[in-house]
């Protein structure tokens, strides 16, 4: 269970020993039992008292900016070990198995688009030609990804970075077309949005930033050591690696949100530079959509969870292979 604070004036409280939000229209009691993270918006307050209980519960607590993305967090002490870890990431990020662990990542993230595109197309779409030759295209990247070699990733991060990024073009070209026409984009536009779907888009990943964030952290990873993404100074790196693997899932929201009409005038608001910024109202309708398929579960790699819970597996399973990977160096 997660609770978003982003409403002006909105409070979290501690009260008889339990969490309770306070917010115009009354109380309501959170069962911390039950509770993963809370996020905090501008405008919202989180008494002390409120925060140590959430901390002893090993609740995480997230900060985040207008357009959704972390800006500070507040957690346990008891997750990983931080200190220790740290040492391994350094030593993982310039080991073979870091540039087969990256290949992964983006070959992954090309077969999701693949399967999006799939999952979406009507039956009989009048642009079935152009989707079949973008995911041959798609395909030929998976196989350069696969087949490229380097001792170092620096060898090959350009050409990485070069295949997914025209692969991701040729992608949201298919996505444009499957939305409602007054609804459609031109091109990505990241900070700020110049249309409604990249602004539903941006503060979605914002949101999967930080749910991604978090599991690292409780994995005992550290989001600052990335393995391509390792130059960002004062950045969870790390976090722009895993996240390619999963982008998808917000994607699909934002993609359905549109297609049923689901945001209209009242959700955003569009500044004298053209640019457009979500208001109260669809701030709530993408935090719901996403945390309720966030929620579902489905089945990967024959585990049956929720994507959260497959989303924690995955870091978990990192944080072993990069153990591992220290262990078979030494």
């Amino acid at each position: 269970m997660e609770i978003v604070l982003n409403s002006w004036g909105t409070s979290l409280v501690k009260e008889n020993g339990q969490l309770v939000v306070i917010h115009q229209d009354g109380k309501q009691i959170i069962p911390i039992d039950k509770l993963r993270t809370i996020t905090v918006g501008k405008g919202a307050r989180l008494s002390s008292d409120a925060a140590l209980l959430a901390i002893e519960n090993e609740v995480d607590i997230l900060f985040v900016d207008d357009v959704g993305k972390p800006q500070g967090r507040v957690w346990s002490i008891q997750f990983g070990s931080i200190t220790t870890i740290r040492r391994k990431q350094l030593d993982f990020t310039f080991s073979s198995e870091a540039i087969k662990w990256i290949k992964d990542i983006l070959y992954q993230k090309l077969d999701n688009q693949i399967a999006l595109l799939y999952s979406l197309a009507p039956i009989d779409w009048e642009h079935q030609s152009k989707l079949n030759k973008t995911i041959d295209t798609i395909n030929d990247y998976k196989k350069k990804i696969k087949a490229v070699q380097g001792e170092t990733l620096s060898d090959i991060a350009p050409s990485l970075r070069g295949w997914e990024g025209v692969a991701s073009r040729r992608y949201y070209e298919i996505i444009n077309l499957l939305l409602p026409e007054e609804e459609r984009f031109d091109g990505r536009s990241q900070h700020p949005a110049m249309d409604i779907f990249n602004c539903l888009l941006n503060y979605g990943y914002g949101i999967l930033y930080g749910k991604i964030e978090g599991e690292l952290i409780k994995a005992g990873l550290d989001p600052y050591v990335g393995i391509m993404h390792r130059e960002d100074y004062n950045r969870p790196v790390l976090v722009f690696d895993v996240i390619e693997k999963y982008r998808v899932w917000i994607d699909f929201v934002v993609v359905k949100l549109l297609q049923q009409k689901a945001i209209n005038a009242d959700c955003y608001s569009i500044r004298d530079d053209g640019s457009y910024w979500l208001e109260a109202l669809g701030k709530r309708i993408l935090i719901q959509s996403v945390n309720d398929y966030f929620d579902e579960v489905i089945t990967m790699d024959g585990v049956n969870r929720s994507r959260q819970n497959h989303i924690a597996l995955y870091s978990q399973k990192l944080a072993t292979l990069i153990s591992k990977a220290k262990l078979q160096e030494s």
